[in-house]
């Protein structure tokens, strides 16, 4: 529950630090501008506060790792064009600022005062909230890395954040090859970077990328 605080605090200062420039520069996210993944954010933090207040007494059936569905492909998301459309109606880049940061903030207090052993519910998924909210580290971190993509000025994700995610991602994939840096095994394994001939032979028939949804 600490990492969800550290990686989402992390990620909306580097969103205050965007430029009205910086909005229109592409992120990480193959076709979203960074107004485009920062709107997606908005999303992702009203669904926080949403599934902390969705308690259940139904057994747990997922953690912060079986949270998530893996594909080696990416699919079409129904609500990646609404996304992109909202985004688009705030006009000023200022106002999504605002709303994310609003938003987010209000994520980050409520994780802070939620029980940690309550059970909620998200996605036909019971997870404890100490679960529900390590999951999200892997939302937070990923989408920091999209966010700085194309903006190098920018800080990217916590340390501690970044070998989280690589620890989880390496026990749904493989272990990928040690001396590699969290930020590249991330990048790559997910498909936001291609690797060069000489780190395709280094990872083998290890089946890349693999999509994290």
């Amino acid at each position: 529950m600490d990492l969800f605080s550290l990686a989402l605090g992390a990620l909306l200062n580097a969103v205050g630090e965007l430029t009205d420039d910086d909005f229109t520069r592409p992120s990480g996210c193959e076709g979203w501008l960074v107004r485009d993944l920062v709107c997606h954010l908005v999303i992702d933090a009203q669904d926080v506060l949403i599934t902390l207040v969705t308690p259940t007494a139904d057994p747990v059936t997922h953690d912060a790792v079986t949270y998530w569905r893996v594909a080696h492909e990416r699919t079409d998301d129904p609500l990646a064009a609404l996304t992109v459309r909202l985004a688009a109606a705030y006009g000023e880049p200022w106002l999504l600022q605002h709303h994310v940061d609003d938003v987010g903030q209000a994520a980050l207090r409520a994780a802070q005062l939620a029980d940690p052993t309550l059970k909620v519910s998200t996605q036909d998924m019971v997870l404890c909230t100490s679960g529900y909210l390590g999951a999200y580290v892997w939302e937070w971190t990923l989408h920091h890395l999209d966010l700085v993509a194309h903006l190098p000025h920018l800080p990217g994700p916590p340390d501690r954040a970044l070998a989280r995610c690589r620890e989880v991602f390496e026990t749904i994939a493989a272990p990928f090859p040690a001396e590699w840096s969290d930020v590249d095994v991330l990048l790559v394994g997910t498909g936001r970077r291609a690797p060069s001939e000489s780190e395709r032979a280094e990872l083998g028939d290890l089946a890349i990328p693999y999509v994290l949804g």
